[in-house]
């Protein structure tokens, strides 16, 4: 039986990023009928990634439902980049198979498996109740998420392990991207980074002269994958940073602390990456900070 009844009478506000119209419906209409047991609100919803961590930084959100696959940025490249301040309880809807199920129960997030039983949804909105209404839910959450995306960028890395290859004539020094009906030849000094989100890889190029007073980047979609380019690029001069990212050491500008031993990268253009927990000791280690 749900405890929905006995919490607290703060209205739960809740948010849903889902880019899926009819699933969205389906659990507006469910939370609308949930509201019979719990004072809640949907105070908004977003479609993919980017809109999503766009309307949640503005804050003023407790319950965040939240697709796992999603375009622009996936669930989890949602979570890196929501800043911890504004971090609402997520309550994650996907379709993903049992063995990832298993790690979301691992690390003690709420997930929902899609088609959204009532039973379940009821379950996820009393915990997350139950989260908001503890006095050290911020450290409790926190350290929830790092766990989570922490497993994920174990996973990548051991797939990128298995994966990369070295290159037989050295690292790149150029590369080539495909523009319009050319072929870019690229210094490898002017690659900023390399970021892969929903299966799509885009190189992020500097356009300017790297001590002009406000440099610009470009991004271009190219075909080869994050481990290959990996395989490729100088280790002294490149690191992967996140299972998604990886950066220019060169490009690093400043290091803004995250969440949970976290760092925000700041690089050249003010272009913006997170890197994950394990990746963000090394990067201490190798910057000697």
């Amino acid at each position: 039986m749900s405890n929905l009844n006995a919490m607290s009478s703060k209205t739960l506000r809740i948010f849903v990023a889902d880019d899926e119209p009819p699933a969205r419906k389906r659990l507006r209409k469910m939370l609308v009928e949930a509201s019979t047991k719990v004072d809640l609100k949907i105070v908004g919803e977003a479609e993919d990634g980017v809109e999503a961590v766009e309307m949640i930084q503005k804050g003023n959100i407790d319950v965040l439902f939240l697709d796992v696959q999603m375009p622009g940025y996936d669930g989890f490249e949602v979570l890196d980049r929501i800043d911890p301040a504004v971090r609402p309880v997520v309550i994650f809807t996907t379709a993903f198979d049992e063995y990832a199920i298993r790690a979301f129960e691992a690390n003690a997030v709420d997930y929902l498996l899609k088609p959204i039983p009532k039973d379940r949804l009821e379950e996820a909105l009393d915990r997350a109740a139950k989260l908001l209404g503890t006095p050290d839910t911020k450290e409790k959450m926190e350290e929830r998420m790092a766990r989570l995306l922490d497993w994920m960028d174990a996973q990548s890395v051991i797939e990128s392990e298995l994966e990369s290859y070295a290159a037989s004539d050295g690292p790149l020094t150029k590369l080539s991207i495909p523009y319009r009906d050319r072929i870019l030849i690229i210094p490898i000094e002017q690659l900023v980074s390399v970021e892969i989100s929903e299966g799509i890889t885009r190189v992020f190029i500097l356009e300017d002269e790297l001590d002009s007073p406000r440099p610009k980047l470009k991004q271009h979609i190219v075909n080869y994958t994050l481990d290959q380019l990996g395989g490729l690029l100088d280790s002294s001069d490149f690191v992967r940073v996140h299972r998604s990212a990886i950066v220019q050491f060169g490009h690093i500008k400043e290091l803004v602390p995250w969440f949970s031993g976290r760092y925000k990268l700041i690089l050249t253009a003010n272009h913006e990456v997170i890197a994950s927990r394990e990746r963000s000791k090394l990067l201490k280690e190798r910057l000697m900070i």
